[in-house]
């Protein structure tokens, strides 16, 4: 299988299936010199981890990250720092249940890539999904948390700002309030109200999507290129690799069809600093491919689980048709978890066209540029 590895100058491989002893990444092109330990990169997968409340997979994986290659303490400082050198990442798997894929070994699950993979090399790994299983972006998430460490200045965060039909009230957006319920969702109301909502689904044995917004603060202006190497186009390229991702908008995205010339041009005045003072965002700060320096703002929607205990109809690896019904352990909403993943991708680009940028043009024009 070809096309596990994503990203220029920053590029992550990743490898390992779902029920596999382990997943993986090397992380290529990192800068030397960034300090980095494994508690840097486990904050960040302790919020992506299974089995942290009622509404995702119980799967019981503590996803303990080992940094293999690429760091060594410096002898000065006594800080392990990045050498300059691939990063090599792992993590064990360890709480594994086959056989509740047993029913299915033979049986095409709706929505899901069985068909396809099969269809494609003859062969698939039917334990969980391996390579098509959203065990796979734990690893990415660790990658996200070298790239976040790679621009100096960048924060990164996600919301989950849509469950199903329902979506938050944007006047009582809160940052704090992401880490204090299971949602990852600035607003408390709607949080208690997600809460009964997916009990609900969950009961039913049935499952709902998402809609995931990252904002990422602190991006340079510069980054991007104009025709094929666009900003907002490898960010889009890489939130739709996401497992489950099935649309992605950048800024106003698609309600910037039903805006006028004049409501949807972001008008700039000259900031207090000197600099151009943006008075709106409707371009989720990318312009013609390249970064404003405003924030760079992305939706991304995530589908409903394909895993769910009601009955689909579909067929076999022999030609017959079947029912389908998937025990084990699924995220009644994958939306959820796809939060960390969402803000390590964004980071990950970032920090590629970061070092593209640096390697082609070096530091930041010089603004204004003179008569």
């Amino acid at each position: 299988m070809s096309h596990n590895s994503f990203g220029h100058l920053f590029r992550v491989t990743t490898f390992g299936e779902s029920h596999g002893p382990a997943i993986g990444c090397v992380v290529d092109g990192c800068p030397p010199r960034i300090p980095l330990t494994e508690t840097d990169i486990q904050h960040d997968l302790d919020r992506r981890r299974p089995g942290q409340s009622r509404y995702t997979t119980q799967r019981q994986e503590p996803d303990q990250v080992r940094i293999l290659s690429g760091v060594f303490t410096d002898e000065k400082t006594g800080v392990q720092m990045t050498t300059g050198t691939p990063i090599g990442l792992l993590i064990e798997n360890v709480d594994q249940r086959s056989k509740d894929y047993g029913e299915i070994r033979n049986k095409y699950r709706p929505g899901h890539a069985d068909y396809t993979y099969d269809v494609k090399y003859g062969i698939r790994d039917y334990r969980g999904g391996g390579r098509s299983s959203a065990r796979e972006t734990a690893m990415r998430v660790a990658a996200g948390a070298v790239a976040r460490k790679v621009v100096p200045g960048l924060v990164v965060r996600g919301a989950l700002v849509q469950m199903g039909p329902h979506r938050i009230d944007r006047s009582r957006w809160d940052w704090d309030e992401i880490g204090r319920n299971p949602f990852f969702c600035p607003d408390a109301e709607a949080a208690a109200f997600f809460a009964d909502y997916l009990d609900g689904i969950r009961k039913k044995g049935s499952s709902i999507g998402a809609v995931i917004e990252i904002v990422a603060e602190g991006v340079p202006p510069g980054l991007g290129a104009p025709i094929y190497g666009k900003l907002d186009a490898d960010l889009a390229a890489a939130l739709m690799s996401i497992n489950a991702v099935k649309g992605v908008e950048i800024g106003a995205g698609f309600e910037a069809a039903s805006l006028t010339g004049e409501e949807n041009a972001d008008e700039m005045r000259l900031g207090n600093d000197g600099k151009p003072l943006f008075l709106s965002n409707h371009a989720g700060g990318v312009v013609g491919g390249i970064s404003t320096g405003q924030a760079v703002v992305a939706r991304f929607a995530v589908k409903p689980t394909s895993s769910i205990l009601q009955p689909r109809l579909s067929v076999d690896r022999f030609g017959a048709e079947t029912d389908v019904v998937t025990k084990g352990r699924h995220d009644p909403c994958v939306g959820i978890r796809a939060v960390p993943v969402g803000e390590a991708m964004v980071a990950c680009v970032i920090a590629d066209h970061f070092l593209r940028h640096r390697g082609q043009v070096g530091e930041t024009t010089p603004w204004p540029m003179g008569g």
